[in-house]
């Protein structure tokens, strides 16, 4: 018993050392897991600040290039087609300040030809004396009634589908004599000469004279064969200018790449890709922003800097028409930047974007039970879907991609209809595969219901 009562009581206290090195153990262990921990942390830091800063790099650049890449894009289109360029500018034909301008031009070479005393050939030589001294008299308000009616045939051609086809004519062969300009071959009715390119725009002023005569005015019909030389295209330097272009024509289908291909490799290289994505997106649409705001900035440089003579009426249409789709380019690329930041957004793990994925799928589900208890089911699709639900996902991705890059000339109308069509599909999914894994357990309860 003293033996017992000896090993009781030192029992214990053998005891207490034992638990207290275990412990000592336990925080020592502990203690290195952390610094183990914080050692690997540091060692780590440089090479994610030296990833974050060339993730960060690569974006800004490629965002810098991106409104370059469009104007670039844009201009090798509009020189390089001649179908894209007639197509931009055929709206000018029906635009009232070119009708205007043009009615005016034509009046102008019109006027220069017409001898107001021959229009007394018709008087009666007796009377001739008499219609003379009255002609000295009233010959302003004459030339100014003859260049009303001048002007008002003139406009009734513009305004007709012959001035329009004339129009488009006169501009596919400008569009073709600066290409062949600039691409150095030869032929052609359009000629270059003095480092310039000229077209005659004769075949208005001879739909002008035609009509006078139809309208009475027979001295109309005496106007020599008028040709008025329009410059389209003036450079000292022809073979610099054929090296700009060709410089350009690859700018414009590699740049755009080289853009897209930057920032795609910043958002990968970066630590956070979802959170990058979204701040590259909106970065993207940002610059696309500022480049619409240098074309509204540059359209009132280039009006001020026209010479008097220019109608600025005419010339606001022309840059409106010629950079239309210019300004289509940058509202598509800020839809597509938003909408990328958007679907990156919804996808991460922000209360917010968990909210709006929490409400899509209770409201999808909502629309399936409706459908159960209709009666309507899905037979093998549902599971087959939810089994291969991940890769269903990546593939709707790439097809919405594809669409996008295989669209010749995408809008932003045209990004927000791929997008809602690949919401439709996912929904489409989410409906299909959702009914399959609820009628796996019901189909295994109907099977075991006999049982009991």
């Amino acid at each position: 018993m003293a033996d017992d009562g000896a090993a009781g009581p030192g029992a214990e206290p053998s005891g207490t050392p034992g638990r207290a090195d275990d412990g000592r153990s336990e925080l020592e262990q502990l203690h290195t897991r952390i610094a183990a921990l914080e050692a690997d942390k540091e060692a780590r830091a440089p090479r994610h600040r030296w990833r974050s800063f060339f993730a960060a790099l690569l974006i800004v650049i490629g965002c810098i290039l991106a409104p370059l890449a469009a104007v670039a894009a844009w201009t090798a289109d509009e020189v390089g087609d001649t179908d894209r360029y007639v197509d931009t500018v055929a709206p000018l034909a029906s635009d009232p300040d070119i009708q205007n301008a043009a009615a005016n031009r034509v009046t102008d070479a019109v006027m220069e030809h017409i001898d107001l005393p021959s229009l007394l050939e018709g008087v009666a030589p007796a009377d001739r004396p008499l219609a003379e001294k009255a002609l000295g008299r009233i010959g302003d308000s004459l030339e100014s009634a003859v260049r009303s009616f001048v002007h008002d045939k003139s406009e009734e051609i513009i305004a007709s589908d012959t001035f329009e086809n004339i129009w488009i004519q006169a501009n596919r062969r400008i569009h073709a004599a600066i290409e062949k300009a600039l691409t150095g071959s030869g032929g052609g009715a359009v000629k270059i000469n003095n480092d310039s390119v000229t077209v005659d725009l004769g075949p208005v002023v001879d739909q002008v004279k035609q009509r006078l005569v139809d309208e009475g005015m027979t001295v109309a019909a005496k106007i020599p064969e008028v040709h008025t030389d329009f410059t389209v295209l003036r450079a000292d330097n022809i073979g610099k200018v054929k090296t700009y272009f060709r410089v350009l024509q690859i700018a414009g289908f590699w740049l755009p790449v080289l853009s897209v291909v930057l920032i795609a490799a910043g958002v990968l290289l970066s630590a956070h890709r979802r959170r990058v994505l979204v701040v590259a997106a909106l970065a993207f649409a940002f610059a696309m922003v500022l480049l619409g705001v240098g074309l509204t900035v540059f359209r009132v440089v280039y009006l001020n800097a026209l010479p008097d003579t220019v109608s600025q009426p005419a010339a606001e249409s022309v840059y409106d028409t010629l950079t239309r789709y210019l300004r289509t380019t940058v509202r598509m690329g800020v839809t597509l930047g938003v909408v990328i930041a958007l679907a990156a957004w919804l996808s991460g793990p922000g209360r917010w974007a968990e909210f709006v994925r929490q409400s899509w799928h209770s409201g999808i589900a909502a629309v399936r039970s409706t459908a159960d208890r209709a009666g309507m089911r899905t037979g093998p699709v549902g599971p087959f879907l939810q089994r291969h639900r991940k890769w269903i996902t990546w593939v709707l991705v790439g097809l919405a991609v594809l669409t996008y890059i295989l669209w010749s000339y995408p809008t932003a109308w045209v990004v927000v209809g791929i997008a809602l069509v690949w919401l439709f599909a996912m929904a489409l999914v989410e409906f299909l595969a959702g009914d399959g894994t609820r009628e796996t357990p019901q189909g295994a309860h109907s099977h075991r219901s006999p049982a009991h």
